[in-house]
């Protein structure tokens, strides 16, 4: 199996995207400066993992996630679903029951006190 990966630096933050066959070891690579690349980017933590069944079908989607117009706002999308939503919300959440309490300007506003 061959899988593509994203990678978060602790360092700065953003993401790298590769191809592997073996993520514990191609992570330990990338930690260990021995990645040209993220060599000055250390520490990593992998964000996202997609298996893929042939190496050049794995491939074929990271160039996606690297070279295409919409590959960046996907690339953030996986990693985003990944980690659950930012807002703490389950996915199950419905925004009816997420009510919030009004701000006093809001409820003075609504009661014609401005």
């Amino acid at each position: 199996m061959s899988y593509v990966y994203i990678l978060k630096s602790a360092k700065d933050g953003n993401l790298y995207v590769g191809t592997t066959d073996d993520i514990g070891a191609r992570l330990q690579m990338h930690n260990d400066g021995k990645v040209r690349s993220t060599k000055s980017r250390r520490p990593f933590t992998v964000v996202y993992t997609q298996e893929f069944t042939t190496l050049s079908g794995a491939r074929v989607f990271e160039w996606k996630l690297k070279y295409t117009p919409w590959g960046g706002k996907l690339k953030k999308k996986l990693v985003s679903s990944a980690a659950g939503s930012s807002n703490g919300r389950t996915h199950d959440s419905e925004s009816c029951n997420l009510g919030s309490i009004p701000s006093p300007a809001a409820e003075d506003r609504r009661h014609g006190n401005s």
